[in-house]
């Protein structure tokens, strides 16, 4: 019954229009007015507002899958399978994500406290679950990671740009690595 088209982005956008729902039915509870309804309906507005926030950010950060490959998020582990190489890193043992572009491709270069690193491809298959892998690490802020995304990339101290093909968007507070 519904175009494909239509079905896409309703699919993409049902997170944003899922907490858009909830603001428009806390601000309804919240216009009936009284000591009960207007802090209740008031209160889920403010939810539904960070959700919102929450949402657009994930939105933006996942982007169209071009690369060649499948990440995949499973218990604190991060995997990248792929024809030309792939492998595995702990969300506990990460020590430094930083976004590395080459030949006009930008990968996320994973680094763990031993040294191991995993580049990934930003546009594999499954790159939407990093986000929420990403947002679970201590210290993160997920505003400088989608910025680190956009056309123009951030430059503020969380994502500072080294070489002009490198930039750090995070570190592991308190831990050093163990080569660099």
């Amino acid at each position: 019954m519904i175009r494909d088209d239509a079905a896409t982005f309703l699919t993409r956008w049902r997170e944003v229009i899922a907490a858009a729902a909830l603001g428009a039915a806390g601000l309804g509870i919240a216009s009936l007015g009284g000591l009960f309804f207007i802090p209740v309906g008031l209160g889920l507005a403010a939810i539904a507002t960070g959700l919102a926030v929450q949402a657009f950010r994930r939105l933006r950060f996942a982007g169209q899958t071009a690369a060649p490959g499948l990440i995949e998020v499973d218990e604190a582990q991060i995997a990248y399978l792929s024809p030309l190489g792939g492998g595995f890193v702990s969300l506990r043992e990460l020590a430094e994500i930083r976004l590395v572009t080459r030949q006009g491709h930008r990968y996320w270069h994973l680094r763990q406290t031993d040294g191991t690193a995993l580049p990934i491809p930003v546009d594999a298959t499954g790159s939407d679950a990093l986000f929420d892998a990403f947002a679970t690490l201590p210290g993160l802020d997920t505003g400088a990671l989608v910025a680190a995304l956009s056309p123009g990339g951030s430059t503020g101290p969380s994502a500072p740009a080294l070489d002009g093909l490198s930039r750090i968007i995070w570190q592991r507070p308190g831990r050093g690595l163990a080569h660099r």
